[in-house]
């Protein structure tokens, strides 16, 4: 069984991490952490005019799980908007919490971590990079985002 949770594919995806690293200017940085493995993620983002990501980047410590997931995000999150990664990360959660079928779309890739519903100790750390991204693009978002640089807010 554990065998299944760090396939090949799993181990694969968190070993080439898309957009590693961080912003010089981003509108919007969040940082998040599982509580229980100490996994931390912060998401970088600057927004075009219609609110979708034109630039993101991650700098990703997690465990492989956390680190799966964030290859999948920063694989796919450039052109998507704050609804899109918030619908995702439902998905992604339902997928992992009550075994709903896989996010569809741009981050359809999210199924290769279903084996993780049945380990609960390993959601939080697999959903990190969903809810860093989103708290991001909350913050590019928010009136008071200082448009020039949020390096300081993660």
């Amino acid at each position: 069984m554990i065998d299944d949770l760090y396939s090949a594919r799993i181990l694969a995806l968190a070993a080439n991490m898309p957009r590693a690293g961080r912003l010089t200017a981003p509108q919007g940085s969040a940082e998040r952490v599982a509580k229980l493995c100490g996994s931390r993620i912060t998401a970088d983002v600057t927004l075009d005019t219609d609110g979708k990501i034109a630039d993101f980047a991650q700098d990703v410590q997690a465990c492989a799980l956390g680190q799966a997931a964030a290859a999948v995000l920063g694989a796919h999150v450039i052109g998507a908007d704050l609804y899109e990664i918030e619908a995702a990360r439902d998905q992604f959660r339902a997928m992992l919490a009550e075994g709903g079928p896989p996010p569809q779309g741009r981050f359809k890739d999210l199924a290769v971590l279903e084996p993780v519903k049945d380990y609960p100790a390993r959601h939080a750390s697999s959903l990190l990079a969903f809810e860093a991204a989103l708290a991001a693009v909350r913050m590019a978002q928010s009136p008071e985002a200082t448009r020039t640089s949020g390096a300081d807010a993660a």
